[in-house]
């Protein structure tokens, strides 16, 4: 097939991706635009607007959310290496975490907002006792506090709320931090002072506003629940899901989570256990997900632990699989995950070495382009062959004229007179285009790879050419290879389009991550080498490449 229908091939392809895209944008859920929060490394001040509320079960139904007044609660602070916290001491909620190894923005001293207290982009992370005897049935307990704000000195740093309720149970609710984590164990100990058996119910739960802003056509980040059953690793749950159908699976196992671009908030249960995840809509506005674990019965003078874990930050893949089977999988790589995997595998091992990513993805271009080589040769050759036959397609032409169906009948003879397969050209793009788009969401989705530097102006691969520097190269590049492949086609329209085509791929890309456009360009670059080598062989040969 000749060179500039390969060419119409990836416009197609890149065409049919981004309306695919744009679907999944006007259809689907829109990414929540960040919301700065100052932070300073003495702690946090935050306002409790977004947790005047508490969830129960009443006759063993899903938690549910009631009113409750705020009497004599206050706001602790928690500082750590890798987490800035506010803790409501009512219910013990954590109601704003700013991650402190992550900037807002490159260079800011502005650590990155996850969890948000109010208003319109209220985002907060709720767990407690319900069931029978819970603290949290009716409503939320004020637990007491030692300190008011709490820094992590050594490799752990605990902090415990306690409670004593009215009829003889006292609560420990403890947060376990550790250094470097950005985990968080999170333990409910429960002491029966009474003379009657008490019965328990852990929940936990994230609430965020469903609030909703409109997204790059090309950027297309998801924001919304996610969860896990034993049946299902992975499971999107829109807040469209979440507004139209209440989410209620039982199963072994399993966590609840709210993603966004690059990081994740996940509520894990104990794994050896059985344990409820639902969703739920509260105010009309906010969108619940969460769990509820298995009902705990306490014993006159017996003390219980009952455990989970509040994960609270970047999707980190190798972080994620050692908490729970398929919070990894929240790094959202899309319908090619599975290439995208391996290529972030091979990635991780390059850069491990090199220690630049912008290295690391001219390095992996290299030898994904060196090992597709015979294809690219088989292209090449081809195309040769097909152009050998044109001057007998264009006697074809003048011999049938206008009569396509004789025409159509004459070209297959002569394809398998010659032994010239007419597709021949395209094998290489099935094979390049997924690995693009493949790499397309390793550079859109893993967390290793925002502010990651590269040489000179380049100083976030996630983010676009600030000068436009690779975008005006890549069409330069795709403008040579056009030119070293002559044109074959006879219709002035098809010329056209086929010349526009660099300028038109060139705007693509002028708003594409800089590490995508960086692997477009060497990968061009390298296509333009083999050419060369290719032709230069052939014409020993004695073939046409001209």
């Amino acid at each position: 097939m000749e060179s500039q229908r390969s060419f119409l091939l990836i416009g197609l392809a890149m065409v049919s991706f981004l309306l695919w895209q744009q679907w999944q944008l006007d259809y689907g859920p829109k990414p929540l635009e960040q919301t700065p929060t100052s932070v300073s490394q003495s702690g946090l001040t935050a306002t409790t607007g977004g947790n005047s509320d508490a969830p129960q079960i009443i006759n063993s139904e899903l938690p549910t959310i009631v009113s409750s007044t705020n009497v004599n609660s206050k706001i602790i602070s928690v500082v750590t290496d890798t987490l800035i916290l506010s803790i409501d001491t009512k219910g013990g909620d954590v109601i704003s975490a700013n991650l402190a190894d992550f900037p807002l923005k490159q260079g800011s001293k502005e650590s990155y907002s996850l969890l948000r207290p109010s208003g319109e982009h209220l985002f907060v992370a709720q767990s407690g006792l319900v069931g029978r005897d819970g603290t949290d049935s009716k409503s939320r307990p004020t637990y007491a506090v030692a300190k008011d704000s709490y820094v992590l000195e050594g490799e752990t740093l605990t902090v415990p709320l306690s409670y004593t309720t009215e009829n003889g149970m006292s609560v420990v609710k403890n947060f376990v931090f550790t250094r470097g984590s950005h985990q968080i164990d999170v333990s409910f100990f429960v002491t029966n002072n009474s003379s009657t058996i008490k019965q328990v119910q852990q929940f936990g739960q994230l609430k965020q506003n469903m609030v909703e802003k409109d997204g790059s056509m090309f950027m297309p980040t998801y924001r919304g629940g996610a969860y896990s059953t034993e049946e299902d690793r992975y499971e999107k749950y829109s807040f469209d899901d979440i507004a139209d159908k209440k989410l209620n699976e039982t199963t072994k196992a399993g966590w609840a989570a709210m993603i966004e671009h690059y990081f994740v908030s996940a509520w894990v249960p104990p794994q050896d256990e059985t344990n409820n995840i639902f969703s739920a809509v509260r105010q009309n506005t906010n969108a619940v997900i969460g769990f509820t674990g298995q009902s705990t019965t306490i014993q006159p003078g017996e003390t219980v632990e009952i455990n989970s874990i509040l994960y609270l930050g970047p999707k980190d893949q190798d972080t994620l699989v050692q908490i729970a089977r398929g919070l990894d999988l929240t790094v959202d790589y899309g319908f090619l995950w599975i290439i995208s995997k391996y290529l972030f595998a091979l990635l991780q091992i390059i850069h491990s070495i090199v220690g630049n990513w912008g290295y690391a993805i001219i390095i992996i271009t290299i030898i994904v382009k060196g090992s597709m080589y015979w294809l690219t040769k088989k292209q090449y050759e081809s195309m040769a062959k097909m152009r050998a036959l044109k001057p007998k397609m264009d006697a074809l032409k003048e011999r049938y004229g206008d009569d396509k169906q004789k025409m159509q009948k004459g070209m297959m003879e002569l394809y398998k007179k010659d032994k010239v397969n007419p597709m021949g050209g395209c094998l290489p793009l099935l094979f390049q285009m997924p690995i693009f788009l493949a790499l397309y969401w390793v550079l859109l989705e893993s967390v290793e790879l925002r502010h990651a530097d590269f040489i000179l102006w380049i100083t976030d691969l996630s983010a676009k050419d600030p000068y436009f520097v690779l975008p005006v190269l890549t069409g330069l590049t795709m403008f040579l290879l056009q030119k070293l492949q002559p044109m074959t086609m006879t219709d002035p329209m098809q010329q056209k389009i086929m010349q526009f085509m660099p300028v038109a791929m060139s705007l693509f890309f002028f708003i594409f991550p800089a590490g995508l456009v960086l692997y477009w360009l060497i990968s061009n670059i390298i296509t333009l080498i083999q050419a060369k080598i290719i032709y230069a062989s052939m014409e020993k040969r004695g073939l046409q490449t001209k």
